[in-house]
């Protein structure tokens, strides 16, 4: 792994600045209470932040290493969106970082239980990728817009305003950091053969061996894709259905159960994983980490580059309401060490593209880079973010280079203007 020496990483935080500062400042730059600057880093060893997320986000070993950096604590604790959006809103003193999901916004950000990044205290917000900062594709043609795009929910006015700019302004919901384009995991071991379409999901052939994700703003939208794939039916917008859409979505699923096509419907990462590893499943929902997981442990899964292209999604940290003063100031420090590479780095081993790619390209090796970004064959053995073994010299990244899979998003991540409905007709299929 390439580290940023400590000049580097002096350079690009505040808290390098407010040092190397110290003997002729006054005062904190940006501060109108903290006193002078030494003061500063004496106080920040105490601060805690408390981090809520994702557990494929909010992971133990990245919250060590800032923490080592920075010299303050970060706490990490898992939870699912769905729990964190409500612990956002009812119990919003108890969280310091959000990491949500672009689609959450939607839910929570017009609570005001947030105030909004300051982009002009990221220092690597411009070279943050077009796809989160601008709703770019990489020609500068649209994206794709089934589903919420995050660039729609990325901009407010300023603080106290809880709703969403149409254009960029000089403050974000949150500060984009990790995304990826989602698909299907199979086990090409037991298929045997090509799977190029997402209809291959409902496919007889895979009677019993099939799962879904039971989380139903993600679940149903993989199985539109499927549905459309196979020509059944197509969606105005797969990401905010109509009520007879949906209608038809569901009923189609119930007839799927009541004719076995599925073996589970899972939840977590680890029955995810478990899963497949065990073959009990051959083709499902799947996340990048839980295929990078079972490769891992030595078997043929493969994240599925289909035709009909992927399912979009986005993260970044949202900043609770509640923090002031040093605490705040603590905040913006691990915002922007989070984009100066090493996350950028250890999140890519495990599949994911991290919004200012140019950091942590520098944090990779050639061998990685290649891998993981540009879509070539591997040099030598390519290793997850724990150092175990996930592809062998010679394999090339499911779906190809990173321009490949998220230039080709079909829809992304979203609430359906019909969620209420859609959530009680999910749960009458699942319990069918």
């Amino acid at each position: 792994m390439i580290d940023m020496n400590d000049e580097d990483s002096a350079r690009l935080t505040r808290r390098g600045f407010l040092k190397t500062s110290a003997a002729t400042a006054g005062v904190a730059a940006g501060s109108g209470i903290l006193g002078a600057p030494m003061i500063w880093a004496q106080n920040i060893k105490d601060v805690t932040l408390n981090q809520v997320g994702p557990s494929y986000s909010v992971i133990a070993d990245i919250a060590e290493k800032a923490s080592a950096d920075l010299g303050f604590r970060i706490v990490p604790q898992t939870a699912d969106s769905t729990s964190l959006m409500t612990k956002v809103v009812s119990q919003p003193e108890t969280i310091d970082i959000a990491d949500l999901e672009f689609w959450a916004m939607q839910k929570v950000w017009r609570s005001g239980k947030l105030q909004p990044v300051e982009i002009a205290k990221i220092a690597n917000w411009s070279k943050m990728t077009p796809l989160m900062r601008e709703g770019k594709n990489f020609d500068g043609s649209e994206l794709s817009r089934q589903g919420t795009m995050p660039f729609e929910v990325m901009y407010t006015g300023g603080p106290g305003d809880t709703s969403f700019a149409a254009e960029a302004t000089d403050y974000a919901t949150t500060m984009p950091t990790i995304y990826n384009a989602d698909t299907v995991g199979i086990r090409s071991d037991l298929i045997g053969r090509p799977v190029e379409s997402w209809a291959e999901l409902f496919n007889p052939e895979f009677k019993g061996k099939t799962a879904l994700v039971n989380i139903p703003q993600i679940g149903i939208m993989d199985a539109a894709m499927a549905l459309e794939a196979m020509g059944e039916i197509t969606y105005g917008d797969k990401g905010n259905m109509t009520r007879d859409e949906i209608d038809h979505t569901i009923t189609r699923l119930i007839e799927l159960k009541k004719a076995d096509q599925f073996r589970a419907f899972w939840s977590t990462f680890d029955e995810s994983v478990n899963l497949m590893a065990a073959g009990e499943v051959v083709i499902q929902s799947m996340w990048s980490p839980a295929v990078t997981a079972v490769k891992s442990r030595g078997l043929e899964c493969v994240y599925q580059g289909l035709k009909e292209g992927y399912r979009g999604w986005g993260l970044g940290m949202g900043l609770m309401g509640h923090l002031e003063g040093l605490k705040r100031e603590a905040a913006y420090e691990y915002l922007n060490w989070y984009l100066t590479g090493w996350q950028g780095a250890f999140i890519a081993r495990q599949g994911y593209y991290s919004s200012v790619p140019e950091t942590a390209l520098a944090n990779l090796t050639p061998n990685e880079v290649g891998y993981w970004y540009e879509g070539k064959p591997a040099t030598e053995d390519i290793l997850d973010p724990y150092g175990a073994v996930m592809d062998k010299a010679g394999a090339v990244r499911d779906g190809g280079s990173f321009q490949d899979r998220m230039g080709n998003v079909a829809c992304w991540n979203t609430v359906m203007d019909e969620e209420r409905y859609m959530v009680q007709r999910w749960n009458e299929f699942i319990s069918a």
